[in-house]
């Protein structure tokens, strides 16, 4: 059912990818990868549809991550490359959709924008009941529903309105008055009729039902609240860096299953960078442990974390995500890193181990490297220039139990340190 809501998006997104590959003009230049106008009456006339509806199958394309927008350009997303053989791409395409159903529906500019971010908020909540309700429910119910959750929003905000004001975009005041007048009605008939368009429910009758695929959605975000409110360890209201220390002593199943909960509860987009902030410490562990919680995370976090690969003490770790992300065996995925990539991911790898672990791990550790002898590897080493490149070689002279091993280890640390060759 996915692929069909997502059909005419992907054929916009493949006629895109096969006659714009080679530079030719696309996207506009308005930063948000909109077609040109050129552009789009070509695939129109190509693809035997209208410029409206071209430009509208774009934005769904976008809105599911089957075309992704860097900078003034636009470039097919990895779900478009794993259309034709990943059903779970299509599927986490389709949730990308549904999670923007706002975004791929005009949004209704004539009611006060308040009211409209109310009922955004409150819709999740119809949402459930449409789940537990199992059939069709009429549209008045879910009325009353609605303006039940949004009256309950506007009271956890302290929102009381004071009556019609004669500057109402001036005083606030005025403003949530005006949010709390708005009728609902019009703005649940625009949020169901959004819901359809991405597939999520049937709206007709003056009746609405969840179909298969949003039914399976709405039960993936309880399943999700379930897990975040049975946060095993207990950081789910950590912030990312104090999480990851949390997390630094469990076993891997454990961890996943903190990581799950902590981003559960939180939004995707804010969690991903979150993640990234305390990838970008001094502390080489956290950096590993963050990649290990964006593996969690999955798809959504690909932008981002492509994003970074140009930063060096993250590009071998987001090097390493994307490969497998992209379906490369994680035994092989170093083979998508350079030499002195893998070394430089060696030397941080160690300044975790000399941080956190104990002297036999870091000797174990010596054994990981590519390089087929000790003067090899301290030779890259040293001309990677990690900066924990002295504190690593010192920790690792002190726990080797070779003195003429140690000695050598030693030598080069004084001699990273003093700059000498």
């Amino acid at each position: 059912m996915a692929r069909s809501v997502l059909a005419a998006a992907a054929r916009v997104a493949h006629w895109a990818d096969a006659a714009l590959r080679h530079g030719r003009d696309g996207a506009g230049s308005d930063g948000k990868g909109t077609l040109s106008d050129a552009t789009a009456e070509r695939a129109a006339s190509d693809l035997g549809l209208t410029v409206a509806q071209v430009r509208a199958d774009w934005d769904t394309a976008r809105l599911a991550g089957l075309v992704e927008v860097h900078g003034d350009t636009a470039r097919p997303g990895w779900r478009l490359r794993a259309w034709n053989r990943d059903d779970s791409a299509v599927l986490r395409g389709w949730v990308a959709l549904f999670d923007a159903w706002s975004l791929a529906h005009p949004d209704p500019d004539r009611h006060e924008h308040g009211a409209v971010s109310d009922v955004v908020s409150a819709m999740p909540q119809v949402l459930s009941f449409l789940q537990l309700s199992a059939g069709p429910v009429p549209v008045e119910q879910l009325l009353d529903l609605l303006e039940q959750r949004v009256t309950e929003l506007r009271t956890e905000r302290c929102e009381i309105p004071y009556g019609p004001q004669p500057e109402p975009v001036a005083d606030p005041a005025a403003a949530a008055a005006a949010a709390a007048d708005t009728p609902l009605a019009p703005l649940l008939d625009w949020a169901l009729h959004a819901l359809a368009s991405v597939g999520a429910l049937t709206y007709g009758d003056g009746q609405a039902t969840l179909t298969p695929l949003g039914n399976w959605a709405v039960w993936v975000k309880l399943e999700q609240i379930c897990v975040a409110a049975q946060s095993p360890a207990g950081n789910i209201e950590q912030a990312a860096e104090d999480m990851l220390r949390g997390c630094a002593q469990l076993r891997p199943n454990a961890a996943r299953d903190e990581y799950r909960a902590w981003l559960a509860a939180r939004p995707v987009g804010s969690a991903v960078t979150e993640l990234l902030g305390a990838a970008r410490g001094e502390d080489a562990l956290l950096r590993g442990l963050a990649f290990e919680a964006l593996r969690v995370v999955g798809a959504p976090a690909e932008p981002d974390v492509r994003a970074v690969v140009d930063e060096p003490a993250l590009r071998p770790y987001a090097l390493l995500w994307l490969a497998e992300h992209e379906g490369v065996d994680p035994e092989d995925a170093h083979e998508v890193l350079t030499r002195e990539e893998a070394t430089w991911l060696w030397v941080d790898t160690a300044a975790a181990v000399a941080d956190h672990g104990e002297s036999p791990m870091l000797v174990r550790h010596l054994e990981s490297a590519l390089q087929p002898t000790v003067p090899a590897l301290l030779d890259e080493v040293r001309a990677v220039g990690h900066p924990r490149t002295v504190q690593v070689l010192v920790a690792l002279a002190a726990a080797h139990p070779d003195p003429a091993l140690a000695k050598v280890v030693r030598r080069a640390a004084f001699q990273v340190h003093t700059g000498g060759s």
